[in-house]
């Protein structure tokens, strides 16, 4: 991994993906305080306008990343519109908690749980590629999990979905190496928001905290980050994460 080094956040234009809420929205207000323009998108209308109601300098636009053509769209709307954009942030996420595996499966959640987690952050990251070439400086952020590193077994999409996440995310810095445009991951812990469901994150890690922590990180240059838990997986040994699985798990 390239040694660390300052990038400048000001005056740019950024992309948030799930921006209306949670983690997106938290980090999309910070960008807007450091003199940044921002759009937002999510798959929800009522989301999306409070959000500008609650952040006026926000740029909304709808689309469902796990739709295909609504991702090409948005990208073309995007560069369009926005044609100095230089930062994609690939956060929108769904989170499913579904019957265990030894019962029937309802395919569509896991289809719809790839499709968003997975399916949405590498398309847009080639989207964005081609135009973010064009740039002397850009950045592609993915937002994966600390469970990435070690699965809660009972949500076993989810966190497949974001070890896979963390493995494109490798080897797409590795790709873009020779380019101006940075790939950071950004590793959450649990955190109080809604995400998988109202109050199910009630323990997390307090939301402003973790953005707080996490826009210093962009900040400084760092291109991986986690928070507390997932700081603790993103740095542990084979036999620590072992133990932290059987932790969660119950084993």
């Amino acid at each position: 991994m390239r040694p660390a080094r300052m990038m400048n956040y000001k005056q740019k234009t950024i992309l948030i993906t799930g921006g209306a809420t949670g983690i997106g929205y938290a980090l999309a207000t910070r960008f807007v305080e450091a003199n940044n323009r921002v759009i937002i998108c999510g798959r929800r209308e009522d989301k999306l306008a409070q959000a500008r109601e609650l952040s006026p300098h926000l740029e909304v636009l709808q689309c469902d990343v796990s739709n295909e053509r609504e991702r090409v769209s948005l990208y073309q709307r995007v560069v369009e519109l926005f044609p100095e954009v230089s930062v994609l942030i690939n956060n929108a996420g769904i989170q499913n908690r579904p019957a265990p595996l030894t019962q029937p499966q309802e395919w569509e959640d896991h289809r719809r749980e790839l499709a968003t987690n997975v399916e949405a952050p590498m398309h847009l990251s080639m989207l964005f590629v081609q135009h973010f070439l064009k740039k002397p400086e850009a950045a592609i952020m993915n937002v994966s999990s600390g469970l990435a590193f070690s699965p809660l077994a009972f949500m076993s999409t989810y966190c497949a979905t974001k070890a896979a996440l963390h493995s494109f995310t490798l080897s797409l810095r590795h790709q873009l190496r020779e380019t101006g445009i940075r790939v950071v991951e950004i590793i959450p812990p649990k955190v109080n928001t809604d995400l998988g469901g109202v109050g199910l994150h009630d323990d997390g890690a307090p939301l402003a905290d973790f953005a707080d922590s996490a826009f210093a990180a962009i900040i400084e240059g760092k291109l991986e980050f986690g928070y507390g838990f997932s700081e603790k997986n993103r740095l542990a040994s084979r036999a620590e994460l072992d133990q932290v699985f059987s932790f969660l798990n119950g084993t």
